[in-house]
């Protein structure tokens, strides 16, 4: 009788579920997957120069093609490399499946060369994982796998392969399950009736309701009902970091980002509405920093399909579970309508007020705030930006316009040296659309080798670096809040225009805002992948 072994049996589950691309990193305990990857064909390896890089590309290209991203490490250090990516995943309810090496399983357990229990290290910010003891279990695991990494709540699942499981031979040809049936995992899809019903009854008597949109709409693939809804029922909304871009900045009906860093009229909002509906989104204490103030003086509506995030943050007065592009269908279906045009107009004038001119810059620097101006006003409608973390990501959040593209950084962990990476997986998945990186000097260096990846995919990507020669959001809370800046200078960083040109990268550096416009211009319009450095004033916080 025929045979076939573990490694086979996994490559060919991974072309079931339609897997044409995977991020990975080969090693001693994933040579023999390599190897038939290489033997089938089919799939492509995309080769970052770190593992955690890897991770976030996985990421990226899930969140902007909708499938689940696929990655592939060795053991020990390779796969705790991961962890920072799969917690990243994880906060930010990102379909994915890690797949990584392991040692012999009769070892386990006796602290060997790259040993590491990285099934227990993943477990409490992972959705599942699984060390797969027997390659009969293969296929039926990573078919379980895909499931619970793209249903109900996205998010990462890990599956530990020991080398023994992958050479394993078997009798018998290869058969894949065609559904899954997991005992307790049963994801609530349609939201109850009666629940609904309360819902829009509220909005019909409500005359300054607001819609609090999170990063579950991207998820749920709900922009379309979220426009009809806001728009028929007139529901101003208001995002989170992560549900930027559902609405375009122009929107009337779009009153920016709440929130610590968000816009004024966006927080006005939130301090006075009489119904709060929140849709997709955690409540967390970036967003939402007084839960059980707003709870206890207006009505609220959560709408997740985690029951676990429900009630977590803020209690709500009418919680509705399910799948929230289902919910606000079945919310559309009654029509609710709700008495706000005096609201719209008291916020629409604020809104106007608020439009306050930039400060001037300092001597020999660029303006934050218009170079994000400048930036969003230039992009592609679907353009996809991939900000980092530190003042660059408040900056652009607050003002950087968006139209139809998409916003992507990490809300939930706040993973600095995300960028880069996120703009190699989304180029990976597509590579026509735009795609720019915000990024400040000090995450610039966290990842400033997978240049490399970049040269070599040939990628067109384009970087906009915010340097300012400090970390800049602790540089700030260090001057506002305690004694001084201490441990913040990025002294000894390279010269940025030599290190691109050393992986092959056209570069640019700006001073002041005059040279904004051409610059932007210049780059958006070059060939390839190329460095815009904007240099900032250290002191700059607006």
């Amino acid at each position: 009788m025929k045979q076939i072994s573990g490694n086979k049996l996994l490559v060919k589950a991974l072309k079931e579920e339609g897997v044409d691309v995977l991020f990975g990193y080969p090693g001693a305990c994933t040579i023999d997957i390599s190897d038939e990857l290489y033997k089938q064909s089919g799939i492509d390896i995309i080769l970052p120069r770190h593992e955690q890089a890897l991770v976030h590309e996985a990421d990226a290209y899930a969140r902007t093609t909708g499938k689940v991203g696929v990655c592939l490490v060795t053991s020990g250090p390779g796969a705790t490399n991961l962890i920072t990516g799969i917690a990243t995943a994880y906060m930010d309810s990102i379909p994915m499946v890690a797949i990584t090496g392991q040692v012999p399983s009769h070892l386990l357990g006796r602290d060997i060369f790259q040993e590491v229990d990285i099934t227990g290290a993943v477990a409490p910010f992972s959705k599942h994982s699984y060390l797969v003891k027997d390659a009969n279990d293969i296929p039926r695991i990573v078919k379980e796998a895909f499931h619970i990494a793209s249903t109900g709540r996205p998010g990462p699942v890990l599956i530990d392969i020991p080398i023994d499981v992958q050479e394993q031979e078997l009798d018998g040809a290869f058969s894949y399950p065609e559904q899954v049936s997991i005992r307790g995992y049963k994801p609530s899809v349609k939201g109850n009736e009666l629940q609904i019903k309360k819902v829009a009854q509220a909005i019909s008597a409500s005359h300054r309701p607001l819609l609090c949109a999170g990063g579950g709409l991207f998820s749920a693939g709900a922009r379309e009902e979220l426009l009809a809804l806001c728009e028929s029922a007139g529901l101003p909304v208001v995002t989170t970091m992560m549900g930027l871009g559902l609405l375009p900045s122009g929107h009337p009906m779009n009153l920016g980002m709440i929130g610590a860093f968000g816009t004024a009229t966006a927080n006005r909002a939130l301090n006075t509405t009489d119904l709060l509906i929140i849709a997709g989104a955690r409540a967390a204490d970036r967003a939402v920093t007084a839960p059980k103030e707003v709870a206890r003086r207006t009505k609220t509506v959560h709408l997740d399909v985690d029951p676990a995030e429900i009630g977590k943050n803020l209690s709500p007065t009418v919680p509705v579970v399910g799948d929230v592009k289902v919910i606000l269908g079945q919310l559309l279906s009654h029509a609710p309508k709700a008495d706000s045009g005096d609201w719209l107009a008291e916020l629409h004038a604020f809104r106007a007020s608020e439009a306050a001119p930039f400060p001037s810059p300092a001597a020999g620097s660029v303006t934050p705030a218009w170079l994000m101006r400048a930036l969003g006003d230039r992009l592609d409608d679907d353009a996809c930006v991939c900000v980092d973390v530190g003042q660059n990501q408040i900056w652009a959040a607050k003002h950087l316009p968006m139209k139809h593209g998409r916003f992507l950084t990490t809300g939930g962990l706040g993973t600095m040296g995300y960028s880069l990476p996120a703009a190699l997986g989304v180029k990976t998945g597509e590579p026509r659309r735009q795609t720019v990186v915000v990024c400040g000097d000090g995450s610039f260096q966290m990842f400033e080798n997978e240049l490399a990846t970049l040269n070599a995919m040939g990628a067109d990507v384009k970087l906009v670096m915010v340097h300012n020669g400090v970390l800049g959001l602790v540089h700030q809370i260090q001057r506002r809040s305690y004694s001084g800046p201490f441990g913040v200078r990025l002294d000894g960083s390279p010269d940025f225009e030599t290190l691109a040109a050393a992986y092959g990268v056209p570069s640019r550096r700006i001073s002041n805002d005059a040279q904004v416009a051409e610059a932007i211009d210049a780059m958006l319009t070059s060939q390839g992948p190329y460095l815009l450095i904007c240099d900032v004033d250290p002191m700059a916080t607006t």
